[in-house]
């Protein structure tokens, strides 16, 4: 296993800016795309852009699913995603404000106002051009990881401080509140980390 730790905000790596990928097929890349996978499952998260382990490429990954943490996600279950040199093409006029976490800041949480849909243009893992336009929890890790690539982390884009939470409170108290079911179709998942 090749899971590397998950740089907590504060370090300059994930505020660096990021190179694109040339060729796809180098072990670099092949050595970078199996660490993020390794480190995003050591991790329990659902999504993980380079930066996090310390790789300043623009490349992330995304796997919503169930886990050990998130058992009653029985509805979120998405395959493993690569996004290599990502560009957003697309972003809807309807936005959704949702709690977020992330593993580089630890158990907080708090609302972030997003668009809703999203369409993407990136390169898989063998240098293959795709396009895809999704929503939902999707298309929120999407937005997570790219802002990722851009040097911000979601607590920058947080729509009230005061309902930043921990983890712990988040669970208790907000996951299932109507904010949650009124703006998301899938309201457990919000307690995921990206």
């Amino acid at each position: 296993m090749a899971a590397k730790k998950i740089i907590e905000a504060g370090d300059k790596r994930l505020k660096s800016k990021n190179k694109l990928v040339k060729n796809f097929k180098t072990s670099v890349v092949k050595r970078l795309l199996k660490n993020l996978k390794d480190s995003m499952y050591k991790a329990d998260l659902v999504g993980i852009a380079a930066p996090q382990i310390g790789e300043n490429f623009t490349v992330f990954l995304t796997h919503p699913r169930t886990t050990k943490a998130r058992s009653k996600n029985k509805n979120t279950k998405d395959k493993l995603r690569v996004f290599i040199n990502p560009k957003i093409t697309y972003k809807s006029k309807t936005k959704s404000l949702i709690y977020e976490g992330c593993g580089s800041l630890g158990d907080l949480f708090g609302p972030v106002l997003r668009p809703k849909e999203v369409e993407i243009e990136a390169f898989n893992e063998k240098g293959d051009k795709f396009a895809l336009r999704t929503d939902g929890i999707l298309a929120r890790i999407i937005w997570h990881e790219m802002d990722h690539l851009e040097g911000v982390e979601f607590i920058q884009k947080v729509s009230d401080y005061g309902k930043v939470v921990t983890k712990k409170h988040y669970r208790a108290k907000i996951r299932n509140s109507p904010l949650q079911k009124k703006n998301s179709r899938i309201t457990k998942i919000e307690v995921s980390s990206f």
